[in-house]
């Protein structure tokens, strides 16, 4: 066994009064997919956070569950519910709690008292959604929200008594309320730009304050006054208008709580009886704050905490993130400012990640690339929690996945040396069976090889490094530099052929004069695209390059035919969309759309743009207008009456996520 870099961050430690096996939490995220019709936990919400316990986390916070809030009125089945049924939920939280315990890991019920302004509009259905006064809906500003009424507050207050009691008695180690954070309900009694009331619950601080400090108090009414709870709790807002968040760095004028209000509001939350805070930034109108995308710093909240902590020393805070660098976790831990470091979406991608870097065995984690897809991009959706990466997350119920036998073990021929193609090849190698893999190229990795080139998109090469090392673990047989054809294919003895071929970029004749390069190419090789680009398309792949040659100091124009940036792309998770799109003026880059790419000439692009043709002054045009599927060996497989499967690009162009979970469903079922 190697040692771990930071032992320091695997020595038991407490968070308030609960005591802690080492510095590691595993950060709360929306339990879609884990209630049962009662609002118990269902089998698969168990077997998810036992997975997280077994794999080294020291305490588990559990998605929110949120309360029955009849102004909400949220549907049932949506959350897990300790009051829809508190039978039910404690029945079933004990078997929770029982198999978390079994791991000498801890476990805190994050509790919510509802959405607000901010519901999502799929559950609203066509009602008035409910605020603490008369403000704009955070989805459509034409609808304004009805002010909650007092006894609506007192009925979500009286809620929580009946969560004390379930949550002690089905043996969590505490609770976390949700949440003077993000602007949820309560943050928005909060938060003086949503708070416009004159009675008891509006006007100063402490007023806004006082719907947190009643439930803190009913809590400890039925649970006893010894019994742990935690807030999710934002110090800074991040808005510098409705709907609208600040970039990373830049000056603006906060008109939610700034650090300094943050500061207060955490001296008076612990006064009530919060224990401890569970610490980040931002709200629903900076998204981007509070569900970091890749496009943000690793640690983004640590500056912020540590203000909180310098003013708040004896107030203990759990630290998120993306702080899955032990070196980041180490340092954040070494100065006091985090008690616990949090990993929310880490865990999805590698439930055992912790227990990893306590072996010193991080070159085995599976990375989170930060793409928000199988995560918030499902939840916002209301669909169940999943990881873009790990297919399996969520769905460990399913372990262990059928086992090839003597007379079911089969040659596996695949076609292609992307994500698609090193997935389906590990599930099988795990499987039993034998797969052989061939790549074209000189490497594995195929088009995220050229994704992962800018700065915000390393975590792509990790997983690339990733899957090399599985398959180099697992003896899976790499051809590199192979390329099939219908000859390979029938001398391959294959019982089976999955293509993976990938995709081809889309190509643009723009006649004679500057170099014209496809965005793979360019993504390549930036350096000898000269100091001023015009990238013909404004999808995903053209904003990411023009985000990344603007770090290089590159003028960048992207000529787009649409009327916006990113309206036409794979899926792409609204944090994510809404940063990135933001980015795109923030750095520097000029955005022409409704604008045709004509030709190039000795100076540059010739666009039409309103009826005119114009010039847009460049060294290098760069082509990003979208991929088609490969699948041209199709017709050689069939011919060779082999059955096969198309999974990854090379069926449908979408993303990581999709290619991945395309090949684990074909690769964990494949069977003679």
């Amino acid at each position: 066994m190697s040692a771990s870099l930071h032992p320091e961050l695997f020595e038991p430690t407490t968070v308030g009064s609960i005591e802690v096996k080492n510095h590691f939490a595993m950060g709360p995220m929306g339990p879609l997919g884990f209630a049962d019709a009662e609002g118990g936990w269902n089998q698969r919400g168990i077997e998810f956070y036992a997975t997280r316990a077994r794999g080294g986390i020291g305490l588990i916070i559990t998605g929110v569950c949120q309360v029955t809030n009849p102004a909400d009125a949220v549907p049932p089945g949506i959350f897990p519910n300790p009051t829809q049924s508190p039978g039910v939920f404690l029945t079933t939280s004990r078997d929770l709690t029982e198999r978390v315990h079994g791991y000498d890991a801890k476990i805190v019920l994050q509790a919510g008292a509802g959405f607000g302004r901010v519901l999502f509009p799929g559950v609203l259905g066509g009602r008035t959604p409910v605020a603490p006064s008369a403000i704009p809906y955070r989805w459509d500003p034409t609808i304004t929200c009805r002010e909650m009424t007092v006894e609506e507050i007192k009925g979500v207050v009286a809620q929580f008594r009946i969560v004390g009691m379930v949550a002690r008695e089905a043996g969590f180690d505490g609770i976390q309320v949700h949440a003077i954070h993000e602007g949820y309900l309560l943050d928005q009694f909060a938060i003086s730009l949503f708070n416009h009331r004159t009675d008891e619950y509006g006007g100063p601080l402490e007023n806004r304050l006082r719907f947190a400090r009643e439930v803190v108090e009913a809590i400890h009414e039925s649970a006893g006054d010894d019994f742990p709870v935690q807030l999710r709790f934002s110090p800074k807002s991040m808005i510098k208008a409705l709907g609208v968040g600040a970039m990373p760095g830049e000056s603006f004028s906060e008109l939610g709580r700034d650090i300094d209000e943050g500061i207060e509001a955490a001296r008076l939350l612990e006064s009530y009886g919060y224990e401890a805070l569970d610490v980040d930034v931002g709200s629903y109108d900076a998204w981007y704050w509070s569900h970091p995308p890749m496009y943000q710093d690793k640690g983004l909240y640590v500056p912020y905490a540590r203000q909180l902590h310098e003013a708040c020393p004896d107030i203990p805070l759990i630290v998120a993130g993306r702080m899955d660098d032990p070196e980041l976790a180490a340092a954040a831990t070494a100065d006091g400012t985090a008690t616990l470091v949090s990993l929310a979406r880490p865990t999805l991608a590698d439930p055992d990640i912790v227990n990893k870097l306590q072996r010193g065995r991080r070159d085995l984690v599976r990375p989170c690339i930060s793409c928000q897809e199988g995560c918030i991009g499902r939840i916002e959706k209301y669909s169940s929690l999943r990881c873009a990466v790990n297919p399996l997350a969520a769905r460990e119920i399913e372990r262990p996945m059928p086992q090839a036998t003597d007379r079911t073990r089969m040659r596996v021929l695949i076609v292609g040396g992307g994500v698609a193609g090193m997935e389906a090849a590990r599930v099988l190698a795990e499987r039993g069976h034998i797969p052989v893999l061939h790549e074209a190229s000189d490497r594995l990795g195929g088009v995220v090889i050229a994704g992962g080139q800018p700065s915000f998109k390393r975590d792509d090469l990790a997983l690339i490094a990733w899957y090399e090392r599985q398959l180099e673990n697992l003896g899976v047989e790499v051809h590199l530099g192979s390329r099939v054809d219908a000859d390979l294919i029938r001398r391959s003895g294959a019982d089976h052929v999955l293509v993976a071929t990938g995709s081809t970029p889309q190509s643009l004749d723009l006649g004679e004069g500057i170099p014209v390069v496809e965005a793979t190419d360019a993504l390549l090789d930036p350096g000898s695209l000269g100091d001023r680009v015009a990238i013909v398309g404004g999808g995903l792949t053209g904003c990411e390059l023009a985000i990344s040659l603007r770090e290089r100091g590159t003028e960048v124009t992207i000529v787009e035919a649409l009327s916006d940036v990113l309206e036409k792309n794979a899926p792409l998770c609204m944090a994510n969309h809404v940063m990135l799109h933001d980015l795109v003026p923030y750095r520097g880059v000029e955005v022409l759309t409704g604008a045709r790419a004509n030709r190039v000439n000795d100076e540059g692009l010739l666009v039409t743009v309103d009826g005119a043709e114009r010039l847009v002054p460049a060294t290098t045009v760069v082509t990003a207008i979208g991929y088609t599927p490969r699948h041209e060996l199709l017709s050689e497989v069939r011919a060779a009456g082999i059955p096969c499967h198309v999974v990854g690009d090379a069926r449908r162009c979408a993303n990581i996520m999709y290619a991945i979970w395309d090949a684990f469903e074909v690769a964990s079922q494949l069977e003679k």
